[in-house]
């Protein structure tokens, strides 16, 4: 009896020690191998320009499924597709489905702008006494780079590695003298679509002689696609003053308070609100197209503008380490470009938000520097945060 009670006793023992096979989980049902297979950067033939070279377009995918377009030609963002408040994905930024309609005598819808974005007065600046002539291509004064500025250049795109979503890495090597420009100039930037859906910019650049330089972005937005113009949208600027403007649009270098003016965008209001008063700056402008001095510290990250539509309620904040930003209200929008899916862009269907340094600062010297020296390093960020209410 003893020696089946201790086999009883043995047998048991074995059986509560004896840990059941684990059963793999199938990779593909794992939530996280899912999440990584969301966040993609896939590349696509786009077109061949006039001269021969092809055009590329990468698609970024976020682990939210943001999804944003940019092609080699102008560093241009073709497309953005972000969520509205009832979770429906729609393209907020002006362009067209091909690279065809890029090639025509376009705004800069979506395009990287160097080596100076904004103006600069009568074509002309100096540098150490020595005068540097510019193309007029604004009047009598230099717009955005030139004739064939950073916006018409092709630029050499990679995949770079980032911890906060996917990332592309765009760089150019303009050659000393380029539209007129001082010393041979290596520029890189970097588009992040983060996955806490953001479009971070990040811009780089050194010289090997003395230049000027203000890189920007110039994106028309429209948050809701389905309207046609943006004057019901809401914009606060964390800006206490503005540039005031000449004729030609270049700053006459007094900022001035935007207190009691059309120019204060401090609280919320919708672009339509003010947009027709009676005002000498609005009349040079055709509305606004103006340069604010942001609030804080140049080279610090801090907040510059929050763009809100309550039609479709997305929401888009921007923050930067730049001094200042141009609000482009899309004046010169004519419904003769017609764009994706057909849509004519009209008066005021979009807007450009370009974070930046002050227009004309190389001819003004109270305005912050824009002058790069071999050695340094420019590096600037700007982000835009995509979010719903």
């Amino acid at each position: 009896m003893k020696t089946h009670y201790l086999i009883v006793l043995l047998l048991v023992f074995a059986a509560c020690n004896t840990k059941p096979k684990k059963q793999d989980t199938p990779k593909e049902a794992q939530p996280a191998e899912k999440e990584m297979k969301a966040v993609s950067v896939t590349k696509e033939p786009f077109g061949t320009l006039p001269d021969g070279e092809e055009v590329e377009r990468y698609t970024l995918t976020n682990a939210n499924g943001l999804e944003m377009k940019v092609m080699t030609y102008g560093g241009i963002i073709t497309s953005l597709q972000t969520p509205d408040k009832d979770g429906k994905k729609g393209d907020i930024v002006l362009g067209f489905d091909t690279l065809e309609g890029y090639l025509q005598d376009v705004p800069y819808f979506g395009a990287l702008i160097g080596r100076y974005g904004n103006r600069i007065a009568n074509g002309k600046f100096k540098l150490d006494g020595k005068e540097y002539t510019l193309a007029k291509n604004d009047g009598p004064n230099h717009l955005h780079g030139g004739k064939k500025g950073f916006d018409k250049v092709l630029w050499t795109a990679s995949e770079t590695r980032s911890e906060d979503g996917p990332a592309l890495k765009l760089q150019y090597h303009s050659k000393d003298m380029e539209e007129g420009y001082p010393g041979n100039l290596d520029v890189t930037v970097v588009y992040t679509l983060t996955d806490n859906d953001e479009l971070r910019v990040d811009y780089s650049a050194s010289t090997d002689k003395k230049t000027v330089l203000n890189l920007t972005q110039h994106t028309y937005f429209n948050l809701s696609p389905e309207s046609e113009t943006i004057l019901d949208e809401e914009l606060k600027l964390n800006a206490d003053t503005f540039l005031p403007v000449n004729t030609t649009l270049i700053p006459t270098g007094k900022p001035e308070k935007v207190e009691g003016t059309p120019f204060d965008f401090r609280q919320p209001k919708t672009i339509g609100k003010d947009i027709g008063a009676k005002n000498k700056q609005l009349e040079f402008g055709k509305g606004y197209d103006h340069c604010w001095i942001l609030n804080g510290k140049d080279g610090e990250m801090k907040p510059a503008a929050t763009l809100y539509d309550p039609n479709s309620g997305r929401v888009m904040e921007i923050t930067t380490t730049e001094p200042a930003i141009q609000f482009y209200s899309g004046n010169f929008l004519d419904g003769s470009l017609v764009g994706k899916s057909d849509k004519k862009y009209v008066f005021r269907s979009g807007l450009c938000l370009e974070t930046q340094h002050y227009p004309d600062a190389p001819n003004q010297p109270g305005f912050p520097s824009t002058v790069l020296n071999p050695g340094e390093e420019y590096h600037t960020t700007t982000i835009f945060k995509f979010t719903v209410k």
